[in-house]
């Protein structure tokens, strides 16, 4: 049976020029993926070259401040005055930031640098997937997008080996200006070949006091929810009471309240609240959020779970989660393809959200004795779970929306994937913390320390029990005389507690899961248009009312 032709995207060019913007993109997506690797291994190097221990986790918390703050705008933004020069300017931010940040002589300014950088890097991600929205069709899109999924599991890899080869051999420095000969490049080639793709019809108005409250709301709780993994003097994490945490916390639900308000009333707003009445749109927001919010917990707690349990260096750790990383990169691909192929994405997704959550659970069997074999194997099903979602929840929520909407509901899905694995990694820092000293008493006492030891050991500061490096060693030399016996059985006895309280966090990942299969299930599967113009094919025709075209101005399916 002969397969119906390929449908016609909104962009028409040769099939050359979109290969070679899609490469363009994709490089500078890898750009902004790969900073956050590669710099998190030159970090420690870098903060004891410039000598501010003090100031490390702001380091990456101004990058993760600017890159998510503007990320709805540089959507917005792309729709009303075209993907082109808001890429172009993205990537040149991106790189001047990079470049000073290399140049950087104290803490302050590399903070500052980081900034800027940021300011480039929420470019990056939500107009490269709208690029590919606006040369592919709907049907189309789904064997690029899988790429950006690839390229996000990639740079995991390629990341702890790049940026601890050059900061061991070459210099810390290069670890930014690495980035700038691939920036350029990319540069180029968008500047060259992608046609600017601005509505025709779209208002140049834009929504100044919407940008101004949403910036206000988002910056409180992204520094609340950081301060919740920073440690007091006493190295205590700063409670969830704290006004540095639920403070901020709370003055952020009041302002982005107020965003609601003025959002509802704008012309032109940065973030368009008609667009939820999908309930598709919003179901996949909410699946998105939850998703990210169980995922990145497991890709940050696995390697300390491998440094401070197994004892084993930074960028081994990086790649002993391989297996999470290769079915991410197989299951974005492959997903793509089969979406592309058949037209469907429900039940893909179902079983998507049901795998996520059948690896979760295992993890939650995790301790300091589970072999290398049977974790694998667990990290494997995660990454299978998890790969689906960074390519067809774009191709869902762009062919949920009518295409002068793409820009921005494309950076929609990006704002909530950053800020759910943002929230799940606050909490689940928490429940480590909590977890672990509750449970280590009775771990040191099945590790051979007596009771009466352990009864009299003293509380607090727990961070220094769950770093990395020799433990037992640690112990000898700062237990009295008669306990420095035991430093062999109470490191055991540590490493069991901390093994189990990282375990424990797997949970949130399967309550996560459940969530975004609840939301998966309740989303209506819309056809995959066919076309970007006002007509729909005999088999779609049913559901014409509910289909987005170009020239609707309203949301493309029924109000939930």
């Amino acid at each position: 049976m002969l397969r119906p032709a390929a449908p016609p995207a909104p962009v028409h060019l040769s099939h050359r020029a979109r290969l070679l913007i899609v490469s363009a993109v994709l490089m500078g997506l890898f750009l902004s993926a790969l900073d956050q690797t590669i710099v998190g291994t030159a970090l420690p190097t870098i903060v004891t070259d410039l000598g501010g221990n003090s100031l490390y986790v702001w380091v990456v918390t101004a990058y993760l401040l600017t890159s998510t703050v503007t990320v709805p705008m540089y959507g917005k933004l792309s729709d009303l005055f075209g993907r082109r020069p808001l890429l172009l300017i993205g990537i040149s931010i991106f790189l001047v930031g990079s470049a000073l940040s290399g140049l950087s002589q104290n803490m302050a300014e590399l903070i500052l640098f980081r900034g800027i950088q940021g300011l480039g890097a929420g470019a990056l991600f939500p107009i490269a997937l709208a690029v590919v929205g606006d040369l592919f069709s709907p049907r189309e899109r789904g064997r690029y997008q899988g790429l950006f999924g690839a390229v996000f599991g990639l740079s995991f890899l390629v990341g702890p080996f790049l940026g601890g080869y050059i900061t061991d051999n070459i210099s810390w420095h290069w670890v930014f200006y690495v980035n700038v000969p691939i920036g350029l490049a990319a540069l180029v080639v968008i500047a060259m070949v992608l046609p600017n793709t601005r509505q025709p019809n779209a208002s140049g108005n834009l929504d100044y006091l919407g940008a101004l409250t949403f910036v206000a709301g988002v910056v409180p709780l992204l520094i609340g929810l950081t301060m919740k993994g920073v440690t007091d003097a006493q190295g205590q994490l700063y409670g969830w009471l704290d006004w540095r945490v639920g403070g901020l916390i709370a003055l952020s639900a009041v302002i982005l309240g107020l965003f609601l308000v003025v959002e509802a009333r704008a012309k032109e707003p940065i973030l368009p609240l008609d667009l939820f009445r999908s309930a598709t749109y919003s179901a996949i927001q909410v699946a998105t959020f939850f998703l990210s919010f169980g995922f990145f917990a497991a890709v940050i707690l696995l390697p300390r779970y491998y440094q401070a349990v197994q004892g084993i260096s930074a960028t081994r750790s990086g790649y002993m989660i391989w297996p999470l990383l290769v079915g991410l990169i197989g299951t974005s691909i492959g997903a793509g393809q089969l979406v592309s192929h058949t037209g469907r994405y429900k039940r893909l997704l179902i079983v998507s959200a049901v795998l996520l959550g059948l690896g979760m659970f295992l993890m939650t069997h995790l301790t300091a004795q589970t072999g290398n074999l049977p974790l694998w194997t667990w990290m494997l099903i995660v990454g299978l779970g998890v790969g689906p979602s960074m390519s067809v929840y774009t191709v869902v929520v762009q062919n949920a929306v009518p295409m002068s909407r793409l820009g921005v509901a494309t950076s929609s899905l990006t704002f909530f994937r950053q800020v759910g694995g943002t929230v799940g990694l606050a909490i689940a820092g928490t429940m480590v913390g909590s977890s672990f000293t509750t449970s280590l008493p009775g771990q040191l006492v099945r590790a051979g320390v007596p009771r009466a030891v352990v009864a009299h050991l003293p509380r607090g500061n727990s961070s220094q029990l769950t770093g990395v490096g020799n433990l037992a060693a640690a112990l000898r030399r700062a237990l009295p005389v008669p306990l420095r016996g035991l430093a062999d059985v109470m490191a055991q006895g540590i490493h069991n507690a901390l093994g189990l309280a990282i375990a424990q966090t797997f949970w949130l990942g399967v309550i996560a899961s459940g969530v975004a299969l609840v939301a998966v299930l309740v989303m209506r599967e819309l056809p995959l248009r066919t076309t970007m113009a006002g007509h729909q094919p005999p088999a779609a025709m049913a559901d014409a009312a509910v289909v987005a075209t170009v020239s609707e101005p309203a949301v493309p399916e029924e109000v939930a």
